[in-house]
């Protein structure tokens, strides 16, 4: 029986651990930057947390199973019940508001395909505490950092919404099937004119209400943007929407207001379409999406207000967002911009033969002890074997340690990009030249 990886799994190994390594550093450092702190949530967790928040069903999507006390656990298959529950815990001794990030592995039991594994990596942003649109500008903008930072500057751009103006779109002309509805806008781009207008008749939505979505919809086009948004939700605010989807719209304005001094009015469209997972999110809802067109979805988010709530909670105001690995690889490999993988090694000390072996071990040593990177070769192979080696692991130089040399306290250094070389004191090369 052969015994390699599952379906759905993969192995990465060198360069590509590395690379991913060096995308979740990347990460990592820009949520810093923007003042977030990393949170770290156990990897199996009680299935009844995941229930809570997304229903009974979520059974048939984990990697869940009773374990030796009987319990029924699962992999997680997603951070933010987690945290949810982290927070109730420590929430008399958290001020707010919370700037949480993580980066975890998680599980998924569902359908393996093209930018989608049963093993996968995500990396959140979540802000609680914040009722304004101020945690979605932070969020918005620090997701910007992110992608840019990790090589993604102009590829990408977030597509913006309400849930409460998409619902109050769906009440004004008569939706009965709210799912129905919101699978009919969501396909939206992906259906003929004709299918859509049957799969929001099918919803109960009016003729009335099939023309004007039509319509609206032609008039956003591949994405309103800032600049556009201004008569759009001018046209959807004449409908008389109710109380709920207005304030849906006010939150659009407000949102849209703030976008600009944060520089993102280049990358944010109002898209109607996007309405995210439906007993989740409870205000603006967002996507980050390849200008291209020739990937889904990269990553999305929103508000969710209620979930705390969920867990035992008091009300607490929250959005988050999550970035998933595996599309936003394609991406950048897409692009060129995927990362070179481990980073390039500073030294590689060459031995020219085994008896100065010692001498080679402590200069290595020295280097790493002083921060430089350093390696030799501990098969004991040719000196031009060694060589080649060190230009494979895109070594900045190499330390060639001769016996002639050491009789007059010298080794020689030799710059591997250009092939200069001079000698320099044995236990001179501390770090870089």
């Amino acid at each position: 029986m052969p015994l390699g990886a599952l379906r759905g799994f993969r192995d990465y190994v060198p360069p590509d651990a590395g690379a991913r390594s060096e995308l979740f550093r990347r990460f990592r450092a820009a949520a810093r930057r923007s003042g977030f702190q990393e949170l770290e949530a156990p990897s199996v967790e009680s299935l009844e947390l995941f229930k809570v928040k997304s229903g009974e069903e979520i059974g048939e999507e984990t990697w869940s199973f009773r374990d030796k006390g009987d319990r029924e656990v699962a992999l997680v298959p997603e951070t933010t019940p987690s945290l949810a529950r982290i927070f109730v815990e420590r929430a008399k001794a958290e001020p707010l508001p919370v700037k949480w990030f993580t980066h975890a592995k998680l599980w998924r039991y569902e359908e393996p395909q093209s930018g989608r594994t049963r093993e996968f990596s995500q990396f959140n942003l979540d802000i609680l505490g914040v009722p304004g649109v101020e945690a979605e500008v932070e969020l918005l903008q620090t997701a910007a950092v992110l992608m840019d930072d990790a090589g993604a500057a102009g590829l990408y751009a977030f597509r913006l919404n309400d849930r409460e103006l998409a619902e109050g779109l769906g009440r004004r002309f008569g939706a009965t099937d709210r799912l129905g509805y919101f699978r009919a806008l969501d396909r939206y781009r992906k259906v003929s004119g004709s299918e859509f207008a049957s799969a929001l008749d099918a919803a109960g939505v009016s003729s009335e209400g099939v023309e004007f979505l039509r319509g609206h919809l032609d008039r956003v086009g591949s994405g309103g943007s800032l600049a556009a948004l201004e008569p759009l939700l001018a046209e959807l605010g004449a409908l008389g929407l109710g109380p709920v989807a207005d304030a849906g719209i006010a939150r659009l304005r407000e949102l849209a207001a703030l976008l600009v001094p944060v520089g993102l009015a280049d990358r944010v469209v109002y898209d109607p379409t996007v309405v995210r997972g439906l007993a989740y999110y409870t205000g603006i809802v967002f996507e980050a999406y390849d200008r291209n067109g020739d990937l889904r979805a990269l990553f999305g988010g929103g508000r969710y207000d209620h979930l705390i709530e969920l867990f035992g909670g008091a009300p607490t105001p929250a959005c988050g967002l999550a970035i998933g690995d595996q599309t936003l690889e394609l991406l950048l490999r897409a692009h060129g911009q995927w990362p070179e993988g481990e980073p390039a090694l500073d030294t590689y000390v060459v031995a020219t033969g085994p008896e100065v072996l010692p001498v080679v071990l402590a200069i290595v040593a020295r280097l790493r002890r002083s921060g430089v990177s350093a390696d030799f070769d501990p098969m004991r192979r040719s000196m031009s074997r060694q060589l080649r080696e060190a230009s494979r692991r895109r070594a900045r130089r190499a330390l060639i340690v001769g016996r002639k040399e050491l009789a007059r306290g010298q080794i020689v250094e030799r710059d591997l990009a250009t092939g200069d070389q001079r000698e320099v004191p044995r236990d001179g090369p501390a770090g870089p030249a």
